[in-house]
C-alpha cells in the first residue's frame, strides 16, 4: 500500500475522534465559564440579600440591647432582594419565562432567625374551590428545639439565651443560660461546659434534616417543570454548618442547570449581622469637674453632657476615657 494510501486511511479513522475531542475541550471550557459566571451571580444574590435580613421599619425590631443577634429578619425583603439581583445577573430581568425557568432550579432557600429558622420551598395547599395547588413560599418557622429524657424542653437562640420548659417545676422559663444555671432543675442549663456544643449540634441538626427532606420533596414538582435531575442536599462541612448559625443569615441552593452536557450545582451563604456603632456618653464628675467618656451601658453617678459616635470624637471634645466597673 502506497504511503498516501496510508495516510488518507489513517487521516479517515483519527479526523472523528481529533473533531470529537476539540468539541469536548470547548464544551468543557464553555462549561468552566458559566459555573464561574453562575457561581459569582449566585453568590451575588446571597450577599445582597444578607444585607438587607436586618432593615426593619419599626424601632421595636432592630437588635436588642441585650444581645447584637437578635432582630426580626427581613425575610419578605430579604427574599425579593435575593430573585432580584440573581435575575439581572443572570440576565432575565424582564423575561418572566427565564425568571420562571431559573427559579425552578432552586429547590430551596432558607433563613436563620434569632430564634428558630425558615425555608422557602415548594408547598402544597388548597384554595376556596377544594383545587390543590402547589407553588413557592413560606413554611412557618420552626423553633431550635431540644428535648432531654427527663421531659424539659429548650428552645435555642443564636446566643445563650433560652425559652424552657421544667419539667421538675411544670413551668416555662426564659432568660440566659448563665442567668438561670442554679435556678432550674434542667442538667443542660447547669452544665457551662456542655451547653454550647448542644445547642450548636441541635440547631445544624434540625436544619441539615429539614433541608434533604424539602430537597427530596422537591423531585416531584420538578417533573413537572420537565427536569430529570435528582434533587438531593449536598455535602457540606460541619464547619460550614457552624459557621451558619453564628449569626442570623440565608442560604441558597440551584441544582440540576444545564451547562453544556452538565449540570450546575451550587450553593451559597449569607449573614446578615450588623454592626452596631457604640454610643458613647460625655460627662462631668461633680466632684472632680473632670470630664469622662464611657459607654452607654456603663453606670456613672453623672449627668450626660454629649452623646458621641465613637471614642475618637469624645477625645477631641476634651473628654478621658473611664472604664466600666462591671466590664
Amino acid at each position: 500500500m502506497k504511503i498516501t494510501n496510508l495516510a488518507i486511511l489513517f487521516v479517515c479513522i483519527f479526523l472523528p475522534f481529533m473533531l470529537v475531542l476539540d468539541m469536548r475541550t470547548r464544551d468543557q471550557e464553555t462549561v468552566l465559564q458559566l459555573e464561574v459566571q453562575y457561581s459569582a451571580a449566585l453568590r451575588t444574590a446571597i450577599q445582597d440579600a444578607g444585607k438587607v435580613l436586618n432593615m426593619n421599619e419599626l424601632q421595636e425590631y432592630e437588635a436588642a440591647y441585650e444581645s447584637d443577634k437578635f432582630f426580626k429578619v427581613n425575610k419578605e425583603l430579604a427574599l425579593d432582594t435575593f430573585f432580584r439581583t440573581l435575575y439581572l445577573n443572570f440576565g432575565v430581568e424582564n423575561d418572566p419565562i427565564g425568571q420562571g425557568t431559573l427559579a425552578s432550579y432552586i429547590p430551596v432557600i432558607g433563613i436563620t432567625d434569632y430564634d428558630g429558622y425558615y425555608l422557602y420551598t415548594m408547598t402544597e395547599y388548597t384554595d376556596t374551590t377544594g383545587q390543590t395547588i402547589a407553588r413557592p413560599m413560606w413554611r412557618p418557622k420552626k423553633p431550635y428545639a431540644y428535648s432531654d429524657s427527663r421531659g424539659n424542653t429548650i428552645n435555642f437562640t443564636l446566643d445563650s439565651y433560652v425559652y424552657a420548659y421544667d419539667a421538675d417545676q411544670r413551668e416555662w422559663i426564659q432568660g440566659y443560660r448563665e442567668d438561670l444555671a442554679g435556678e432550674t432543675s434542667i442538667p443542660l442549663l447547669n452544665d457551662t461546659a456542655n451547653f454550647d456544643t448542644v445547642r450548636r449540634s441541635t440547631i445544624v441538626r434540625s436544619m441539615q434534616e429539614d433541608f434533604a427532606y424539602f430537597i427530596n420533596a422537591y423531585n416531584e414538582y420538578a417533573t413537572r417543570y420537565g427536569i430529570s435531575y435528582t434533587f438531593k442536599l449536598p455535602e457540606i462541612s460541619q464547619e460550614e454548618w457552624t459557621n451558619t448559625i453564628s449569626d442570623i443569615g440565608i442560604m441558597a441552593f440551584i441544582q440540576g442547570m444545564p451547562v453544556g452536557h452538565q449540570t450546575y450545582n451550587n450553593y451559597a451563604f449569607g449573614g446578615g449581622r450588623l454592626v452596631k456603632k457604640t454610643n458613647i456618653i460625655g460627662a462631668i464628675d461633680p466632684q472632680t469637674g473632670i470630664k469622662y467618656y464611657y459607654k452607654a451601658r456603663c453606670s456613672f453617678p453623672y449627668d450626660p453632657e454629649e452623646n458621641f459616635d465613637n471614642a475618637k470624637d469624645a477625645a477631641a471634645a476634651g473628654y478621658f476615657p473611664k472604664e466600666c466597673v462591671n466590664e
